[in-house]
Protein backbone atom coordinates (compact mmCIF):
# COMPACT_ATOMS: atom_id res chain seq x y z
CA UNK A 1 0.00 0.00 0.00
CA UNK A 2 1.19 3.57 -0.84
CA UNK A 3 -0.14 6.08 1.42
CA UNK A 4 0.35 10.13 -0.36
CA UNK A 5 1.68 12.32 2.51
CA UNK A 6 1.59 15.81 1.11
CA UNK A 7 1.52 19.53 2.69
CA UNK A 8 0.11 22.29 0.38
CA UNK A 9 1.97 20.55 -2.70
CA UNK A 10 0.68 23.54 -5.31
CA UNK A 11 1.41 26.38 -2.86
CA UNK A 12 4.90 27.56 -4.94
CA UNK A 13 2.83 26.68 -8.39
CA UNK A 14 1.27 28.74 -11.51
CA UNK A 15 -2.31 27.60 -12.21
CA UNK A 16 -0.24 25.99 -15.75
CA UNK A 17 2.26 24.05 -13.30
CA UNK A 18 -0.43 22.89 -11.87
CA UNK A 19 -2.33 21.21 -14.84
CA UNK A 20 1.12 20.00 -15.29
CA UNK A 21 1.29 17.87 -12.48
CA UNK A 22 -1.89 16.42 -12.56
CA UNK A 23 -1.28 15.68 -16.31
CA UNK A 24 1.40 13.61 -15.78
CA UNK A 25 -0.22 12.18 -12.22
CA UNK A 26 -3.29 11.34 -14.49
CA UNK A 27 -0.73 10.07 -16.86
CA UNK A 28 1.05 7.68 -14.15
CA UNK A 29 -2.33 6.31 -12.71
CA UNK A 30 -3.71 5.73 -16.00
CA UNK A 31 -0.17 3.51 -16.94
CA UNK A 32 -0.43 1.74 -13.79
CA UNK A 33 -3.78 0.69 -14.36
CA UNK A 34 -3.46 -0.32 -17.78
CA UNK A 35 -0.48 -2.41 -16.89
CA UNK A 36 -2.86 -4.34 -14.08
CA UNK A 37 -0.19 -2.35 -11.12
CA UNK A 38 -3.07 -0.52 -9.57
CA UNK A 39 -5.52 -2.79 -7.24
CA UNK A 40 -7.38 0.68 -5.75
CA UNK A 41 -6.67 3.99 -5.12
CA UNK A 42 -8.66 6.80 -3.62
CA UNK A 43 -8.03 10.59 -2.74
CA UNK A 44 -9.05 11.72 0.81
CA UNK A 45 -10.35 14.94 1.88
CA UNK A 46 -8.21 16.34 4.78
CA UNK A 47 -11.26 16.79 7.86
CA UNK A 48 -11.54 13.50 9.34
CA UNK A 49 -12.06 12.01 13.05
CA UNK A 50 -9.80 10.59 14.96
CA UNK A 51 -11.76 8.09 17.58
CA UNK A 52 -9.59 6.30 20.86
CA UNK A 53 -9.67 5.87 24.30
CA UNK A 54 -9.50 2.54 26.43
CA UNK A 55 -13.01 2.33 28.52
CA UNK A 56 -14.07 5.80 27.03
CA UNK A 57 -14.15 5.98 23.26
CA UNK A 58 -13.06 10.02 22.50
CA UNK A 59 -13.41 11.78 19.36
CA UNK A 60 -11.45 14.56 18.57
CA UNK A 61 -11.04 16.69 15.17
CA UNK A 62 -8.15 14.78 12.90
CA UNK A 63 -7.08 13.04 10.93
CA UNK A 64 -3.55 14.19 12.56
CA UNK A 65 -3.08 17.84 13.98
CA UNK A 66 0.26 17.35 15.26
CA UNK A 67 1.72 15.91 12.09
CA UNK A 68 3.05 18.23 9.54
CA UNK A 69 1.83 16.28 6.86
CA UNK A 70 -1.49 14.57 6.13
CA UNK A 71 -2.27 11.27 3.94
CA UNK A 72 -4.02 12.75 1.08
CA UNK A 73 -5.00 9.25 -0.60
CA UNK A 74 -3.63 5.80 -0.80
CA UNK A 75 -2.75 3.38 -3.57
CA UNK A 76 -3.36 -0.38 -3.24
CA UNK A 77 -0.11 -2.27 -5.65
CA UNK A 78 -0.49 -5.44 -7.45
CA UNK A 79 3.55 -5.64 -6.94
CA UNK A 80 5.74 -8.92 -6.87
CA UNK A 81 7.90 -7.34 -4.21
CA UNK A 82 8.95 -4.33 -2.15
CA UNK A 83 11.37 -3.25 -4.53
CA UNK A 84 8.25 -3.27 -7.51
CA UNK A 85 6.34 -1.06 -5.55
CA UNK A 86 9.62 1.30 -4.33
CA UNK A 87 10.47 1.35 -7.72
CA UNK A 88 6.80 2.47 -8.91
CA UNK A 89 6.44 4.94 -6.03
CA UNK A 90 9.77 6.77 -6.91
CA UNK A 91 7.50 7.66 -10.40
CA UNK A 92 4.92 9.44 -8.54
CA UNK A 93 4.45 12.97 -10.43
CA UNK A 94 4.33 14.90 -6.70
CA UNK A 95 7.77 14.21 -5.08
CA UNK A 96 9.22 16.57 -7.12
CA UNK A 97 6.68 19.32 -5.86
CA UNK A 98 7.74 17.96 -2.15
CA UNK A 99 5.20 15.10 -1.52
CA UNK A 100 6.38 12.04 0.39
CA UNK A 101 4.80 8.75 0.08
CA UNK A 102 5.04 6.02 2.29
CA UNK A 103 5.35 2.26 0.95
CA UNK A 104 3.98 -0.65 3.17
CA UNK A 105 3.74 -3.97 2.61
CA UNK A 106 -0.32 -5.20 3.58
CA UNK A 107 -0.67 -7.96 6.17
CA UNK A 108 -2.85 -10.97 5.69
CA UNK A 109 -4.01 -10.62 8.93
CA UNK A 110 -3.14 -8.22 12.22
CA UNK A 111 1.06 -9.40 12.97
CA UNK A 112 -0.13 -9.21 16.68
CA UNK A 113 -3.25 -12.07 16.27
CA UNK A 114 -1.17 -13.98 14.12
CA UNK A 115 1.95 -13.75 16.91
CA UNK A 116 -0.70 -14.54 19.76
CA UNK A 117 -2.40 -17.77 18.07
CA UNK A 118 0.73 -18.88 17.40
CA UNK A 119 2.11 -18.49 21.15
CA UNK A 120 -1.40 -19.94 22.03
CA UNK A 121 -0.82 -23.24 20.04
CA UNK A 122 2.78 -23.65 21.27
CA UNK A 123 0.99 -23.45 24.93
CA UNK A 124 -1.41 -25.76 24.29
CA UNK A 125 1.20 -28.43 23.44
Amino acid sequence: MVLFRSTDWNKDLSLNEMQQVMDRTYAWFDRLRLEGKCKAAQPLFAEGKVVSGTKTRTVTDGPFAESKETVGGYLILNAASMEEALEIAREWPLLDCGSTLEVRPIAPECPDFHRLRRQRAAAAT
